[in-house]
């Protein structure tokens, strides 16, 4: 049990003393009561907000409330004082022995500490990624693939069980135009001079190798075919071709799918039908007809009867065809049934999805909602746009891709970790710009590089120790001060940073907490810069350098937990 957590079952027993005495209605719903730290320091080490979010349900003034918890609080060997803030507000201050306690305590969790419960196992489906499986991977779909693989290791790393999950987009026009484009290339690979590749064809040089092992497999049996004859067969080889890619794609960033799940087959297996017949059996489906588009006249417009989905009954602004005129499933329709089949299988759902889709995040929250009766959470995280810039000036396109930069010529640039860290920098719904330049720059602007060099300013400091032949088995953290544990206090939150980022589904909140870590690292290290009693390494007081070597140690540790959880190495060398 960590330091935020233990407190928090302190606070939990004292309300459980005041029900008890008849203080507080027996059962009162306590999920809003938190521990965590005051929003100004000069307050204290910890806040809980129990007597404000109580007082309105047990029918009492909060500031009488929270003077009955910080009595039960101020029992507490851990506790040096309380005091009840503004309208009801409990802030308490700690002996300094909790913190060097809990510094142990991230020594012995090691690996684990931060590691949490609070998923009870739940199993959480996400899908992210999910590019069409027309060419390389490229750097659009790259902060949707970082931001959904790293979420996934955060719920993981709080207790939640996480489906790893690709939708291959195999059914749409797009893959024809695929087939199409690997025809052609399969023609010039028999010696056909192709010329320029036509309009509305895939132009990259990706689709050679596809070509020449079509060419290879089948000779010039399909060269002047009727394309009625060569368009599945070909649209299946060159699909599998771009999965190869993607996946390779994929791997340089650490990033490895669970399950990769077909349109086509969905189709193939009657999915969306048996959805639909799902919500005609409870009436949320109906055949009608739309109202005329804004602007349209009744002259222009010609109403179809169509099957409608009841999205306006779970929020949504109008009911949503799932079939078009011609019979053939909508989007909305087809994904809907990929939804249904997700949610047989978790408890939640997240799907990770760029900016641009934004305008159908209502409807799909409303079928999964229908599908579900309610039982699944479903949240859809939007991805802003990354720009290119080298020194500031936007990067070209790569001709090998034909209108892009692939994911693959970034990372092999700057590397996995760059790419990974840099992504989660901002929030996923905030426009984000990638410079070349200053994503490898070794200043204290580059968060990469500041989280990074603390790490390696650690492993310095236990290299430099074991050098001068220091002892440092025996570590004495009642040496270290007040100064030094304030830098514990920052690392005892990374549990508690864990779990409220989980909850809310957002994994750059570690690379925040990490860098905030690193800087108080850093500033505390620079000290010693002006003050040569305050360094890390003391030569001629070892007892004082094993005690700071194992404070600087257990922040190494928070550092490699973080970094983890964002598939990000921790470095000992820069």
């Amino acid at each position: 049990m960590t330091l935020y957590s233990r407190f928090a079952a302190y606070v939990d027993a004292a309300l459980d003393a005041l029900e008890a005495a008849g203080d507080l209605p027996s059962g009162i719903e306590r999920r809003a009561v938190t521990v965590e730290p005051p929003r100004d320091p000069a307050h204290g080490d910890l806040a809980t907000n129990a007597a404000m979010v109580l007082a309105k349900a047990a029918k009492t003034n909060p500031r009488a409330l929270a003077e009955k918890i910080g009595a039960a609080l101020q029992q507490l060997d851990e506790v040096a004082a309380v005091e009840i803030a503004g309208p009801g507000f409990i802030n308490l201050r700690l002996v300094d022995d909790s913190w060097r306690a809990e510094l142990a305590a991230i020594h012995d969790r090691a690996a684990d500490y931060g590691r949490s419960t609070v998923g009870q196992g739940t199993t959480v489906n996400i899908e992210y990624v999910s590019a069409n499986p027309t060419g390389p991977m490229h750097m659009g779909h790259c902060r949707g693939a970082v931001v959904g693989d790293a979420l996934a290791s955060l719920l993981e790393f709080a207790g939640n069980r996480v489906i790893r999950e690709y939708y291959v987009n195999d059914a749409g026009g797009q893959v024809d135009v695929l087939a199409r484009s690997a025809h052609l290339r399969y023609r010039e690979a028999l010696g056909e001079d192709v010329g320029a590749i036509p309009e509305g064809l895939y132009p990259g040089d990706y689709l050679v190798p596809v070509g020449q092992q079509l060419a290879q497999e089948f000779g010039d049996r399909y060269a002047t075919a009727p394309e009625a004859d060569w368009l599945p067969l070909f649209r299946t080889r060159a699909v599998d071709a771009m999965l190869v890619l993607i996946k390779a794609d994929l791997a340089l960033l650490g990033i490895h799918h669970d399950v990769f799940s077909s349109e086509a087959e969905l189709q193939a297996e009657g999915k969306p039908q048996a959805a639909e017949a799902w919500l005609r059996a409870r009436d949320l489906v109906y055949d009608g007809t739309l109202e005329a588009p804004k602007g349209e006249t009744p002259e222009d417009w010609e109403p179809v009867e169509l099957p409608l989905f009841r999205s306006t009954l779970f929020g949504d602004d109008q009911d949503r065809p799932i079939k078009k005129s011609n019979g053939q499933w909508t989007y909305f329709g087809a994904d809907l049934a990929y939804h249904f089949q997700k949610a047989q299988t978790a408890d939640a759902l997240i799907d990770i999805w760029g900016a641009d889709h934004a305008g159908t995040v209502k409807r799909i929250q409303a079928a999964v909602a229908a599908l579900t009766e309610g039982r699944t959470r479903f949240d859809v995280k939007l991805v802003q746009m990354v720009r290119l810039l080298r020194g500031g000036e936007p990067v070209k396109m790569s001709k090998r891709a034909g209108n892009f930069v692939t994911l693959a010529d970034v990372v092999r640039e700057v590397g996995k970790d760059v790419v990974r860290f840099t992504m989660l920098t901002r929030r996923s719904d905030a426009q984000m710009d990638f410079d070349f330049a200053k994503v490898v720059e070794a200043s204290k602007d580059n968060p990469v590089f500041y989280v990074q060099y603390a790490h390696a300013r650690v492993a310095s400091l236990r290299r430099r120790a074991a050098e001068a032949g220091l002892d440092l088995s025996h570590p004495d953290v009642s040496r270290l001060d007040t100064e030094e544990l304030a830098l514990v206090q920052l690392a005892a939150q990374f549990p508690r940073v864990v779990e409220t980022a989980a909850a809310a589904r957002e994994p750059h909140r570690i690379a925040f907490y990490l860098y905030d870590l690193a800087a108080a690292f850093h500033a505390l290290w620079n000290v010693g810069n002006d003050r040569p009693d305050r360094r890390f390494l003391l030569p001629d007081d070892p007892a004082m350098t094993a005690a700071r070597l194992f404070l600087a140690e257990g922040v190494g540790q928070i550092i490699r937990n973080g970094l983890s959880i964002m598939g990000v190495e921790a470095v000992s060398e820069m």
